[in-house]
């Protein structure tokens, strides 16, 4: 495989072979630590030249800009990469949130001995800063006392050429969610339009995708090896851009619909920006083998031509084992702001300064989700030894910490430690979700060691209570209602949140989630265990409105099952069409990627485009706001469902109120009463 630079450097055949995962894993820190490991532990990461002399460095080996707080907790991924590069001998400076205007803020550390690492932060930049309607938000949970602003648009690529202007000549990686869901082409929902690889925007030198440990140690060690950035070609979790078109290597070709195809192929060729761009049907055709194409077993590399370039995307990095994982989470975290914050207040670290991470990936493949694509399939679990250390350590080192630990989970709440029955069978499975349509038969679904880990947790000394934050996948608990009954008796504050996101079979085929029976299922056993424990307790149900393959009919099913089953939504969830997400293709081209793609007779998608019938696709939701009856009453009328206006309990709004002389008002029965 070529280089940047031209030249060519021998790729392993192997590295595409279908294989187990635990076959190729390397260790995570079995590397000879890096030199500078004897100047110690920092108490937090140093943001300043003043700190860095009272460590008594002269430079950084890596600086990482983020465009969140610096906090110094395990669920914040610069802190966490900072810390994982620390422990590897490394020297890690923190620039946060810096004044982006110009190249000023990012000289600030001096020049780094190796490499820049970019980030976004925990959120891309775009969903960060504007809503769902592309209104500018308010504030951000991620900067001091919530201010806004602190950011740019499209933070990764203006990061990343600001720290090309400060030291042109140090090798800038970028990385985070932003960088990751942007690793292709892509649809840009702020933008209305298809984008190139965030990669070829930035000039960054690599792309990290998904969690970047291993990534980002092998990265820094071949650099402080003395090895060109240019030569680093195949990491795992890697992308890079090509300044030649690409040797063939027995290339899959998969640039238009229906092709021929290599089985035995190595890497495979994507349409080009230039073709996803113009044709809606081969950017739906792309997004569904990217995502075929996501198991680290089986995965090939990504070849997707970019004007005179060619983008070529690693296969994804392999999950950290158990004991990999407890390493990571005992790295000496301060948990803490940086202390030049002085007090100010964060948000998002209020809201996870008490909660504890307890795995990673998610097999549910909710077509809206990000976190999939970023985190993986594969469950990645920590022992309860890890858990319960941390658990100590909150009680030891978090401020005001009163004893209740505000979650024990992770992207779902109920997937630790769950996997495939059949390790080789996983490394070669590309099914898109576990779960969907039916749970896989080769699914283990055992609850067990979630319920055991619970108990013991619950046993830690300073703890009153453990409250499950994260969502719980409703469908996959009812394999298991021993679990359902240990959650609902020990585990709820009083509310527990669940996402069915839909009533109706149609949105929720294009969602991945199960039919709304599974729902009421899990209520029954729900309330029926929180009456045995004595415990008044509610479910909140999540809905998405405006998911593409909803209908307006649709959504008055859904209003009525609310209005009939007693919900009332209050905060409701408006898609939004993020980055590399399936749901996104939906929206963009109006094909169902979730199916092959074909030219002439494929499955047409309905999508709710505008901001007026996204707005009305809320309103439904929220169907009891008085303030939403005048366009709902249209509505209906429009669909030919007038005889949902009413006062009857079949009747989803009121009928208007008629005004007589201006003095009284009638009712729809005739009789006259005061305004």
């Amino acid at each position: 495989m070529p280089t940047p630079d031209g030249k060519e450097v021998r790729v392993p055949a192997s590295r595409w072979q279908i294989v187990s995962p635990s076959r190729l894993r390397p260790t995570l820190f079995a590397r000879r630590k890096y030199w500078a490991h004897r100047f110690g532990v920092t108490p937090v990461l140093p943001m300043s030249r003043a700190e860095m002399e009272q460590l008594g460095w002269e430079c950084c080996d890596v600086i990482l800009v983020t465009g969140d707080a610096y906090v110094d907790h395990p669920s914040f991924g610069a802190a966490l990469i900072g810390r994982v590069l620390e422990e590897q001998g490394f020297r890690v400076g923190i620039i946060a949130q810096p004044d982006w205007r110009s190249a000023t803020a990012f000289a600030c550390l001096g020049r780094p001995a190796l490499l820049f690492g970019v980030t976004a932060g925990n959120m891309d930049s775009m969903v960060n800063l504007f809503t769902a309607e592309r209104r500018v938000r308010s504030d951000d949970a991620y900067s001091p006392d919530a201010k806004p602003g602190l950011r740019p648009e499209r933070a990764v690529t203006v990061y990343a050429q600001r720290c090309r202007e400060a030291f042109p000549d140090v090798p800038v990686i970028i990385g985070g969610i932003e960088a990751s869901l942007r690793r292709v082409a892509h649809y840009d929902y702020w933008s209305d339009k298809v984008r190139r690889s965030v990669l070829f925007d930035s000039k960054a030198d690599l792309l990290v995708y998904g969690n970047g440990e291993r990534q980002v140690v092998e990265i820094a060690h071949r650099l402080a090896a003395g090895e060109p950035v240019a030569a680093i070609t195949d990491v795992r979790g890697t992308a890079l851009a090509l300044a030649a078109k690409a040797p063939r290597l027995c290339e899959i070709d998969c640039t238009t619909i229906g092709a021929t195809r290599a089985s035995d192929g190595q890497v495979i060729r994507l349409p080009s920006l230039e073709a996803v761009a113009k044709d809606a049907v081969l950017y739906a055709h792309a997004a569904r083998i990217v995502h075929l194409e996501s198991n680290p077993g089986n995965a090939r590399a990504l070849l997707q031509r970019h004007g005179s370039r060619d983008l070529w995307v690693n296969p994804p990095a392999l999950p950290l084992t158990t004991a990999e994982l407890d390493a990571v989470y005992d790295l000496p975290f301060s948990r803490r702001p940086h202390p030049s914050y002085r007090g100010s207040r964060i948000p998002a670290y209020e809201m996870i300064k008490c909660s504890i991470a307890i795995m990673r990936g998610c097999f549910g493949g909710c077509t809206f989700c990000s976190l999939t694509e970023h985190e993986g399939r594969i469950i990645q679990s920590r022992s309860p030894e890890s858990v319960l250390r941390e658990i100590e350590s909150v009680r030891e080192r978090t401020p005001g910490f009163t004893g209740v630990i505000s979650d024990l989970g992770g992207p779902t709440a109920n997937m630790y430690r769950l996997a495939c029955k059949k390790p080789l069978l996983e490394a070669a499975c590309r099914r898109l979700s576990c779960l969907h349509p039916a749970i896989c038969p080769n699914l283990d679904t055992n609850h067990g060691p979630l319920i055991d880990l619970y108990r013991q947790a619950r046993q830690a000394k300073g703890v009153k209570k453990i409250t499950i934050g994260s969502g719980v996948r409703h469908d996959l608990a009812l394999a298991s209602p021993a679990y359902i009954e240990e959650l609902v008796k020990h585990h709820v504050g009083g509310y527990l949140k669940v996402a069915p996101e839909h009533s109706e079979p149609g949105p929720l085929a294009k969602i991945g989630k199960p039919g709304i029976a599974a729902f009421e299922e899990f209520h029954v056993l729900f309330d029926r265990f929180s009456r045995q424990a004595g415990k008044e307790q509610y479910l909140i149900p999540y809905f998405i409105a405006a998911h593409p393959g909803t209908t307006l009919r649709d959504m008055v099913a859904l209003a009525l099952w609310c209005k009939r089953n007693g919900f009332r939504p209050d905060q409701v969830q408006a898609f939004l069409p993020t980055p590399m997400a399936l749901a996104t293709a939906m929206y963009h081209t109006g094909k169902n990627p979730l199916r092959p793609l074909r030219r002439r007779g494929g499955e047409d998608v309905c999508v709710a485009r505008g901001e007026k019938e996204r707005r009305l696709h809320k309103a439904f939701l929220r169907y009891h706001d008085p303030e939403n009856w005048p366009q709902l009453r249209a509505a209906l009328v429009h669909l030919g469902r007038g005889d949902l206006i009413g006062h009857g309990k079949g009747s989803l709004v009121p009928p208007v109120r008629r005004q007589t002389r201006g003095v009284h008002t009638v009712t729809p029965r005739g009789k006259r009463r005061r305004p």
